[in-house]
């Protein structure tokens, strides 16, 4: 008998929430910096989608599910040798070229981390309610694959909060609703930091800002670019280049990567390390910010020199 459920098959989504929900009916799980994917599992044969409905199998040859008939929602993620998250090495496993695959897979593993179990033993799970999934989904996971942390106390996920990615609080009574917003919030890790600005890029309407290109200083007091700004209204990028352009340095290029470390062709317009913004974020990834970076407020009287580097460290 085949499994209830087949790929593609869109996974159930989060709203998104400032702050967490509280009262009775809530369960709190971190939040994971991977690739969401659900793994089809039957007898020895694995299959993994991605959230879209891709298919993922081939790119991460080292992960290995116990023998069975169940499907699991789950999370692929990769962690660095001081066991951080790291999400630009997970990206890098995505590569076209099998030989590399193979290698990156042997040099940088990554791991499976269950969440929820939406079929198991031919049987379909989707209309069972969350805490009953969860309690299947603890007897079903075992090494090698990770079971996601889980705690109806809400002081004990605030520390996901600081410390982690941030948190996903579920319902308990919810049923599962693939492709749906229902069910479950989202709460983002929400940091702060001081950053001098470096340059800017255009804005796709003519004399507009699109976003200000951000800096921190290292130890060696060398000034490196740690990420960019947007999301800027309408008023602001018409005013942003006037305000700029006292400090524009004349230089001018596309998209270094050796300087603005840009996957893009963008053009660039570089301004002296004169002015400080207040920037909030929700994560770091290779001593970069990224994920929802904006200006909250420019700090006028802020020595550039004080923006360092450590800043991303707490």
């Amino acid at each position: 008998m085949p499994l209830p459920l087949s790929p593609p098959l869109l996974p159930q989504l989060a709203k998104t929430a400032r702050t967490l929900p509280v009262g009775d009916g809530w369960v709190y799980e971190p939040k994971w910096d991977g690739f969401r994917a659900i793994a089809f599992v039957d007898g020895g044969e694995v299959i993994l989608q991605s959230r879209n409905g891709k298919p993922l199998t081939r790119y991460f040859p080292e992960l290995e599910f116990l023998p069975g008939c169940y499907v699991l929602d789950g999370e692929i993620v990769l962690f660095d040798a001081a066991g951080r998250q790291d999400f630009d090495a997970l990206g890098q496993r995505i590569h076209p070229a099998k030989s590399r695959i193979d290698m990156l897979a042997a040099t940088t593993p990554t791991r499976f981390i269950a969440f929820d179990l939406l079929a198991e033993a031919h049987e379909l799970l989707l209309e069972l309610p969350q805490a009953q999934r969860r309690d299947r989904l603890a007897r079903v996971v075992e090494a090698p694959v990770d079971l996601t942390p889980a705690t109806e106390d809400p002081a004990e996920a605030e520390p996901w909060l600081r410390n982690a990615e941030g948190v996903i609080a579920k319902r308990q009574d919810a049923r599962y609703c693939p492709g749906e917003r229902v069910g479950m919030v989202k709460i983002k890790r929400v940091r702060t930091i001081d950053a001098v600005i470096v340059g800017w890029r255009p804005g796709k309407e003519e004399n507009t800002l699109g976003s200000l290109i951000l800096g921190l200083y290292d130890d060696a007091g060398e000034l490196r670019v740690v990420g960019h700004s947007s999301g800027f209204k309408a008023a602001e990028k018409r005013e942003l280049p006037g305000r700029l352009a006292p400090y524009e340095t004349g230089q001018r290029g596309m998209g270094d990567p050796s300087r603005w470390n840009s996957e893009r062709e963008l053009e660039w317009i570089g301004v002296r390390p004169e002015l400080v913004v207040e920037v909030t974020f929700d994560h770091v990834s290779n001593n970069r910010i990224r994920h929802g970076t904006k200006v909250t407020r420019w700090r006028e009287y802020k020595d550039p020199s004080d923006c360092r580097m450590d800043q991303l460290l707490y």
